[in-house]
C-alpha cells in the first residue's frame, strides 16, 4: 500500500470510530495504537475499509507510513498523556509535519501547545470533536483552532468525514491557539444544562406527578416533535422506555442517580467566572452532578431530615408547563453558553465566528437541536447581541416564561429539586431588572473596604459618610 495521506494514534472507542470514519469517506489512513494489541484487533473488525487503513506496531514505522508532509490526529487521553505522546513524535517528524490534537483538551493546554510549536516553527492544529462514538463513526461536528494555514491543509479531510447539514459541513475553523477546544469546552457545559434540564423535567413527572418511566418517555416522544426537537430530548425518550433484559422493570429505575463528568462542564464555569460572563444554569448544572455522587451524603441527610421531594396535587401542573419551563431554560442555556463565546473571543483575540458556531452544531453533535438554525440566523443579523434579546428568542421567552416561573414555585414549593430551572428563572429576573440590590454590596464594600461607589446623579467615584465616621471611631 502507498503511503497513508493520514496518521490517527489511538484506538479507544473515539478513535477507531473516527480512523473508520477516515477510511469510510475514501482516505488512506495509517494507525498506531500504544497497546499494539489493539491493532490487529481493529483491523479485524474494520471489514473492507482495512484495505485503506494500515496499521504499525512501531512509532517509528507508523510515521514512515505516511505521505509528506504529515498530518497526525491524536485520539489520546487529554492531559499528560497527549504531552507524552507529542514529545515521543516530535523527534521522528519533519518541521512541516503537523500534530492534531482531537482528543478532549483544555483549551489552555491547546493555547500552551500552539505557542511551542510556533516558537519551534512547526504546524499544530486543535480541534474539539463533538459526537460520541456514533458521531465519530458517521459524522461529528469539528471545531478547529490554530493558524488557517494549519487548518486549510487537512479542512478537505475533516469537512469530509463531519456531520453535514442539509449538505453543509459541520466543520469549522473558530480561530487561532486553543479557540477550537475552548468552543467544544462550552458545547459541552451547554450540554451539562441541557441534560440537567431535561432530568428536573423527568424528576417533576416521575416524583411530582407519580408518572412512571415509560410514560414520561411518552411525554418526551411528542415533546420531540415541537420546539424542542433535539438528540437529547429524542434519547430521553428512548431510555425512559427502555426495559432492563435482567430483571424486566424500566431501565431507568435500574440505574443508580450517581452521575459521571470528563470536567468540561466544570471547565465552562471556571472560564465564566474568570472572564466575567456568567453561566448560572450551566454552573447549577455541575453543581447537581457533583452533589449526585455525593450519595453517601444525601442519604444520610434523608435520614436526618426525612424526604422533602413529594408528590404535587393534581392538576398542579400540566405537561404544557413542563414544556415552556423547558423551552425557556434551553433558551436561556444557550443565551448564557453563546455570551461567554463572545466575551472569550473579545478577550483572546479570536474573532470567533458565532453564527457559523451555532450552523456546526446544528448535526453531528450531542446539542444539536432544531432551535439552531434560528439561532445562526439570530447570530448572522447580530453577533454579540445576547440571544434573549433577539427578536426571535425574545418572543419566544415571553410565550414560555410563565411555564417556568410556574415549574420552579411549585416545584420548589413540593421540596422538588430544580437547580438548573430555578437558575434559568432567576437569571431570566436579573438580567430584565432595570435596578438590582447591588447599590447594597457597593455600599458595604465602601463601608468595610473604602472601595468607592458610583453615584445616579453625578459621575466619578464616590465614599458615604460612614467612612470618615468609621475612621474618627
Amino acid at each position: 500500500m502507498s503511503a497513508a495521506e493520514i496518521g490517527l494514534i489511538g484506538l479507544g472507542t473515539m478513535g477507531a470510530m473516527l480512523a473508520l470514519n477516515i477510511a469510510d469517506n475514501g482516505f488512506s489512513v495509517a494507525v498506531h495504537n500504544r497497546t499494539a494489541a489493539r491493532i490487529p484487533e481493529f483491523l479485524d473488525k474494520a471489514g473492507d475499509l482495512a484495505e485503506r487503513i494500515t496499521g504499525h506496531a512501531e512509532l517509528e514505522d507508523f510515521v514512515k507510513g505516511l505521505a509528506c508532509p504529515r498530518n497526525i490526529i491524536l485520539m489520546v487521553p487529554a492531559g499528560d498523556a497527549v504531552d507524552a505522546q507529542i514529545e515521543q513524535l516530535r523527534p521522528l517528524l519533519d518541521s512541516d509535519d503537523m500534530i492534531i490534537d482531537a482528543g478532549n483538551a483544555n483549551f489552555q493546554d491547546s493555547e500552551r501547545r500552539a505557542t511551542t510549536s510556533e516558537e519551534a516553527g512547526v504546524p499544530f492544529l486543535g480541534i474539539g470533536v463533538s459526537g460520541g462514538a456514533e458521531g465519530a463513526r458517521f459524522g461529528p461536528s469539528i471545531m478547529g483552532g490554530g493558524t488557517p494555514e494549519a487548518w486549510v491543509r487537512v479542512a478537505h479531510i475533516l469537512k469530509a468525514i463531519s456531520a453535514k447539514y442539509q449538505g453543509q459541513p459541520c466543520a469549522t475553523y473558530m480561530g487561532a491557539g486553543g479557540a477550537g477546544h475552548f468552543v467544544k469546552t462550552v458545547h459541552n457545559g451547554i450540554e451539562y444544562a441541557d441534560m440537567q434540564l431535561i432530568a428536573e423535567a423527568y424528576g417533576v413527572m416521575r416524583d411530582g406527578m407519580g408518572m412512571d418511566a415509560s410514560a414520561c418517555g411518552a411525554v418526551f416522544d411528542r415533546w420531540n416533535d415541537g420546539l424542542l426537537q433535539s438528540y437529547l430530548i429524542e434519547i430521553s425518550g428512548k431510555v425512559s422506555a427502555a426495559t432492563d433484559p435482567e430483571t424486566g422493570n424500566p431501565m431507568l429505575d435500574m440505574i443508580l442517580d450517581r452521575a459521571g463528568q470528563k470536567g468540561t462542564g466544570r471547565w465552562t464555569v471556571i472560564e465564566s467566572q474568570m472572564l466575567g460572563a456568567p453561566v448560572p444554569v450551566i454552573e447549577a448544572a455541575v453543581v447537581a452532578r457533583n452533589l449526585s455522587a455525593q450519595r453517601d451524603l444525601r442519604l444520610a441527610g434523608a435520614e436526618a431530615f426525612g424526604p422533602t421531594g413529594g408528590a404535587m396535587a393534581k392538576g398542579t401542573l400540566t405537561f404544557d408547563d413542563l414544556e415552556q419551563a423547558l423551552i425557556a431554560g434551553k433558551v436561556l442555556c444557550y443565551a448564557q453558553g453563546f455570551e461567554l463565546l463572545t466575551k472569550a473571543s473579545a478577550e483572546y483575540d479570536w474573532d470567533l465566528p458565532m453564527a457559523e458556531i451555532a450552523e456546526v452544531w446544528r448535526e453531528g453533535c450531542i446539542i444539536r437541536s432544531a432551535m439552531l438554525n434560528d439561532m445562526a440566523s439570530a447570530l448572522t443579523d447580530a453577533p454579540a447581541r445576547n440571544l434573549a434579546l433577539a427578536p426571535y428568542f425574545a418572543d419566544i421567552l415571553r410565550k414560555n416564561m410563565a411555564g417556568l416561573r410556574k415549574v420552579a414555585v411549585v416545584a420548589m414549593g413540593a421540596g422538588q429539586p430544580v437547580p438548573a430551572l430555578a437558575s434559568a428563572l432567576n437569571y431570566f429576573d436579573t438580567l430584565t431588572s432595570a435596578r438590582t440590590t447591588a447599590n447594597m454590596l457597593q455600599a458595604q464594600r465602601d463601608y468595610f473596604g473604602a472601595h468607592s461607589f458610583e453615584r445616579t446623579d453625578k459621575e466619578g467615584d464616590h465614599h458615604g459618610p460612614w467612612l470618615d465616621q468609621h475612621l474618627q471611631g
